[in-house]
């Protein structure tokens, strides 16, 4: 289709008539993701609010659209990439979000990690080092009080404001982590999300094949501490994290005290934001994160009642 004709249709979408809208708009959406450049460029150029909400729609649809195709790709691929995930998530905001720029950051905190770790130091010791970057040098902390807000749920939103909820906390601190071969995993515990220090496992590669939780334990023995990424990377034992799930009234099953896979991640930090949109009033946003879960192989929540995350 040459721009003359694409630029009749753009201008056909500011139509009284719902029925020939419908059939342009259903005819713009059919060309997909080549078309957005064009639609923006005409966006800039519009007087019309009313119609420059209609091509922002119509935008918006393409890009989730591909969005949702990718959360289906990374769902199937093997490894399911942590960075992967939350980066897809962070492009539901942020479409032009590009990857390189989330990978630059984590390794600009993986490396100053690294200038001071020493790899002789006990388990608590290296956790101590990256704390004393991740916390002191660098600044993050908790979002405590914005704690609902959806930008806690975008791994972009964390790295520049160094704000977060435990989750997102959580993944950039196993990011580094796993980048410098440590092997620390999130904890998908009912109403919070921790951290777990495995045992010490040779030059195995530890972001590799983590989602095959059962056999890595197997393998690699077993948890040494645990560590809240929400308190300044407070490191505790497995008797006082039954006691806190004791203490909010739930039984300390054994899958709640062992690490899960990225795929459990990144839903929960789907959840959340599902959640989020909910409790600001956004039913179609809440919608569209739903069916992002689904494809990852969830049915999709029907309310943020029904999520019992609260990150």
């Amino acid at each position: 289709m040459t721009d003359a004709e694409l630029k009749s249709l753009v201008t056909l979408l500011d139509d009284d008539d719902p029925e020939v809208f419908r059939h342009i708009e259903a005819k713009i959406l059919s060309l997909g993701k080549p078309v957005i450049n064009f639609l923006e460029n005409e966006w800039g150029i519009m007087k019309n609010i009313e119609h420059q909400q209609k091509v922002e729609n119509i935008i918006h649809q393409i890009q989730y659209k591909d969005l949702f195709s990718q959360f289906m790709l990374w769902y199937k691929s093997k490894d399911q990439d942590l960075l992967e995930g939350v980066f897809l998530i962070a492009r539901y905001r942020f479409p032009e979000l590009e990857k390189q720029t989330l990978v630059n950051a984590i390794e600009k905190l993986r490396l100053d990690v690294w200038l001071e770790m020493n790899y002789d130091l006990s388990p608590p010791e290296k956790v101590k080092i990256i704390n004393y970057i991740f916390y002191k040098v660098h600044g993050f902390k908790g979002n405590i009080d914005n704690y609902h807000d959806p930008r806690n749920s975008f791994i972009n939103d964390v790295l520049e404001s160094k704000k977060g909820n435990p989750i997102l906390l959580a993944v950039i601190y196993i990011l580094i982590a796993q980048k410098l071969n440590i092997p620390i995993y999130g904890v998908n515990l009912p109403q919070h999300f921790v951290l777990a220090y495995l045992e010490e496992f040779g030059k195995n590669n530890v972001e590799l094949k983590f989602n095959d939780i059962e056999h890595l334990l197997d393998q690699n023995g077993k948890i040494l501490f645990y560590i809240n990424a929400f308190n300044q990377g407070a490191i505790f034992s497995k008797v006082n994290l039954e006691q806190f799930l004791n203490q909010i009234h739930i039984e300390p099953k054994k899958d709640f005290l062992k690490p899960c896979s990225n795929l459990d991640i990144v839903k929960r930090v789907l959840r959340n934001l599902a959640s989020a949109y909910e409790k600001l009033g956004k039913p179609q946003k809440h919608k569209e994160i739903q069916e992002l879960l689904f494809a990852l192989g969830e049915p999709p929540i029907n309310s943020f009642h029904d999520v019992n995350n609260d990150e």
